[in-house]
C-alpha cells in the first residue's frame, strides 16, 4: 500500500474525537450527541468526546453543534491514550499525536 492510500484510510476511518464548543451544555444534551461524553470545563467550554464511526457521523455531530448556535472552537481526532475525558489515562498532552482543525 502506498503512503497516500494509507493517509486517506486514516483520514476517513473511525476514531476518537474531541469537539470543543464555547458555552456549557446541560447533561440532557448527552443523548442527542449519540453517547459522546459531555465535560463542562471551568473555562466556560464544553468538551464532547468519544468514538465516531466515520466522517459522515462526524459531520452529523458538527451539524448538531451548529444547530445549537454555540461557537465551535476545535475538532480533534485523538489517540485512545490522549483522550481528555473523565476516563482518560495519565493526562499527558502530546500534540504530535493529535489531528486538529481549529475553526
Amino acid at each position: 500500500m502506498n503512503e497516500t492510500h494509507s493517509i486517506l484510510e486514516d483520514h476517513h476511518g473511525a476514531g476518537l474525537y474531541e469537539i470543543r464548543i464555547k458555552g456549557h451544555l446541560a447533561d440532557r444534551w448527552a443523548e442527542w450527541f449519540e453517547g459522546l461524553t459531555l465535560t463542562r470545563e471551568d473555562n466556560g467550554e464544553t468538551l464532547l468526546s468519544g468514538p465516531v464511526v466515520d466522517q459522515a457521523a462526524l459531520h452529523g455531530l458538527l451539524k448538531k453543534v451548529r444547530d445549537l448556535g454555540l461557537p465551535l472552537l476545535s475538532v480533534m481526532q485523538v489517540e485512545p491514550t490522549q483522550a481528555k475525558g473523565p476516563d482518560a489515562g495519565s493526562g499527558t498532552d502530546d500534540h504530535h499525536s493529535k489531528k486538529e482543525t481549529n475553526t
